[in-house]
């Protein structure tokens, strides 16, 4: 990215200072692309990591350049932020994620294949078969591959057929007659998806404790018994990546659950938007097949290696190898007060409780829900839900209550990307059990995380018990994704929720709120109105401090008051784990400004934003991250943090922390390049280890140590 020109100061939105949202987002890929590279890290985690890329890369192709793709297409002349054109990003996408493919599969075929195989874990390539290992896979192939398989060989009667996204495929060259006398001279196979992709060998004949082959390997040394008497000239795998974005106007229908139902059959068959074949693949074929889907030289990417490295992942879920991995941990101490046996609505008459995930266990919230659903004084449960998973315990805790004549309200955000489906099932059932079930506000996704809980008390009225979140309930995420619970029973934070389901459900303007913000009404203006007080502050010469905790920041308004604020004095420290369109140093107007991003073990999620407020410390957390879709377009919430020892653990483990970390942590330059930090002569610090140890340390000295390492990072707070 090019370094921004001298501009005039007063000029805060002038697109020099801006960066481009997709060349950021290819940016973070970049750093988990790192991750596979790190040689302190356990082998099979780098792999897991590569694995991640490729996931990560696939999505981005399948919805941000498809976007694109489509405004060149239209002709729209449309500039983002950054002043940059469709097309002109379109060929900045292509420099760089070219350069990125060619890495990442390069530490594949150099650092994980050599290292899985001194660990006995060896992928057997064709050319490397013994007879033996041939024979096993040959008869492996005729028993359970071929019978599945259904070539197609093109001619006027059979056309090319409708590729599904992302699934792996082989283009074969043919010569010489069939039995019709027809010579087309190319065939297509799909490997069907129902067949695993990496087939293990028996230990004694792949002469190694782990020994796989590729399917797609098994099928290219295998495909003429797919074309007797005809001579296969050559095989050659590819996958085409479709646009996945699904378009309902939910204006125009009556029920958007069986509108989503229609997309959702047509996803696979979208446009193509990437063309990936194996570096083998002839010119010839490849620019036929870039032919059949539409698609230019620009879209097409040679790989050395797997053309689908995500099915790579498989060896991590495999291979029992501890070692290789990292170490198992469980959730520590519980400083929430909650045990497994404890009346958790008699705790949150005592205080509000905060939970930091995965370092302590979600399960407690799970457990609020089951209790509420067995407790004969509960009369009612509302919730949303965005992404739960496959037979999500939550979503069962809920039937339960519904079973028990609970009054169940669920929301359900049928369109939370790539999880539609399961949403719809999810529903569905709800639904059925009686539950009832709305799928929030037209125009608007249903991002926010809360949960709501009535229940009669001894002295015979009604108190509102409260779960808010900065990420989803799902039960497996939160065993890898850094989040906050914060639970309450403070009747000003059980009033706004219920308000909150009330806007959600019913009709009728937006009820004033005592405690939350909320998007689309007043959480953008509320945080332009801290800012604005930190940079007020920072004028009059108090100190002044903002720190914001977040998964990505594009919004413009943002952007310009934390310019401003900047300008005016005021210390800034962003921790942005993905996409930051925010140039931090430039002089004259973000000099006050530090981004950094930590990529570790687990997946940063939590929200927190941080304000100093002339000593009265304020903070929030919440589901939003700072972009225009999450504070205009979404229904999202954000909640105070108004207890000194919970808004203490906050700014320690949520910001401090992160802050400190000399390892993991990348620091943004003015170009938006990104430069690992070092510990150099410290002692290094990784902020998810500390709080791994922290959060579950089983001795009192240790944790002793850790708050004394707190507390000396707390006296740099301010300077």
């Amino acid at each position: 990215m090019p370094p921004v020109a001298p501009i005039d100061p007063s000029q805060l939105n002038h697109p020099s200072l801006y960066l481009n949202r997709e060349l950021s987002q290819l940016e973070f890929n970049r750093r988990v692309l790192e991750q596979a590279k790190d040689r302190n890290l356990p082998l099979l985690e780098r792999l897991r990591f590569l694995t991640i890329f490729s996931t990560n890369l696939d999505e981005f192709y399948e919805i941000r350049v498809a976007s694109i793709k489509e405004q060149v297409g239209f002709g729209l002349p449309q500039l983002s932020v950054d002043g940059r054109g469709p097309q002109d990003t379109l060929n900045e996408i292509k420099a760089v994620a070219q350069r990125l493919v060619k890495e990442q599969y390069q530490i594949l075929q150099e650092q994980i294949w050599p290292a899985l195989a001194a660990e006995g874990i060896r992928l057997l390539k064709i050319y490397t078969w013994t007879q033996d290992q041939s024979d096993w896979l040959e008869a492996y192939f005729d028993r359970e591959v071929l019978p599945v398989l259904t070539p197609i060989g093109l001619d006027p009667s059979h056309p090319f057929p409708n590729i599904q996204n992302k699934n792996l495929n082989l283009i074969v060259a043919l010569a010489g007659d069939d039995a019709f006398g027809r010579d087309s001279g190319i065939a297509i196979v799909q490997i069907p998806r129902s067949l695993p992709r990496l087939v293990f060998l028996p230990p004694e004949v792949a002469e190694v404790p782990h020994g796989f082959a590729l399917l797609g390997s098994i099928v290219t040394t295998f495909v003429r018994k797919l074309f007797p008497g005809m001579n296969v000239t050559g095989a050659f795998q590819f996958r085409v990546t479709r646009d996945s974005e699904l378009w309902v106007q939910e204006e125009d229908v009556e029920d958007l659950l069986n509108a989503l139902k229609g997309e959702l059959r047509t996803r696979n068959f979208g446009d193509a938007v990437r063309l990936e074949v194996a570096e083998n693949c002839p010119l010839e074929m490849s620019d036929f097949l870039l032919q059949k889907f539409g698609l230019h030289q620009d879209d097409l990417y040679k790989v050395d290696g797997p053309v689908n490295l995500h099915r790579l992942a498989t060896l991590y879920e495999v291979i029992k190898r501890g070692e290789l991995k990292f170490p198992t941990f469980i959730p520590g101490p519980k400083r929430a007060r909650l045990t497994e046996s404890s009346d958790i609505f008699a705790e949150l008459r005592r205080g509000d409780i905060l939970l930091h995930h995965p370092y302590e266990s979600f399960s407690q919230v799970l457990e609020m829900v089951r209790q509420a659903a067995g407790d004969p004084k509960v009369l009612a449960i509302k919730q949303t839900l965005y992404r739960t998973g496959v037979d999500s315990p939550m979503a069962e805790a809920l039937l339960e209550a519904a079973r028990a004549g609970k009054e169940v309200t669920a929301v359900v955000e049928l369109r939370a990307r790539f999880d539609e489906a399961a949403n719809i099932g999810l529903a569905t059932r709800l639904q059925q059990a009686g539950v009832t079930v709305v799928y929030g506000i037209v125009g608007y996704k249903t991002h926010a995380k809360v949960l709501l809980i009535v229940r009669r008390e001894d002295n015979g009225g009604l108190r509102r018990y409260v779960h808010l979140g900065t990420g989803n309930y799902h039960s497996v995420t939160t065993q890898f994704y850094c989040d906050f619970s914060f639970l309450t029973s403070a009747p000003q934070f059980g009033e706004d929720v219920h308000n909150v389901f009330m806007q959600l459900t019913g009709l009728g303007q937006c009820a004033a709120l005592h405690k939350l913000l909320m998007s689309p009404f007043t959480l953008m203006d509320r945080l332009l109105v801290m800012i604005e007080r930190e940079t007020e502050h920072a004028r009059e010469g108090k100190p002044a401090r903002i720190v914001m905790k977040a998964n990505a920041i594009t919004e413009p308004k943002v952007i310009e008051a934390l310019y401003r604020a900047s300008q005016a004095g005021v210390s800034i420290d962003l921790i942005i784990r993905g996409i930051c369109c925010l140039r931090p140093g430039v002089p004259g107007v973000s000099e006050k400004i530090r981004v950094r991003s930590v990529v570790g073990r687990f997946l940063e999620h939590h929200r927190v934003y941080y304000f100093l407020n002339d000593g009265q410390e304020q903070v929030y957390c919440g589901s939003a991250d700072l972009m225009s879709r999450n504070l205009l377009r979404r229904v999202e919430t954000a909640f105070p943090i108004e207890d000194p020892s919970l808004r203490a653990r906050v700014i320690q483990e949520g910001l401090l922390t992160y802050l400190a970390d000399n390892t993991q942590a990348w620091e943004m330059q003015t170009d938006g390049s990104y430069v690992r930090c070092t510990p150099g002569a410290e002692e290094p610090r990784m902020a998810q280890e500390v709080l791994l140890r922290q959060l579950s340390a089983s001795t009192v000295a240790a944790h002793a140590q850790l708050l004394l390492d707190d507390i000396l990072v707390r006296q740099d707070w301010l300077e």
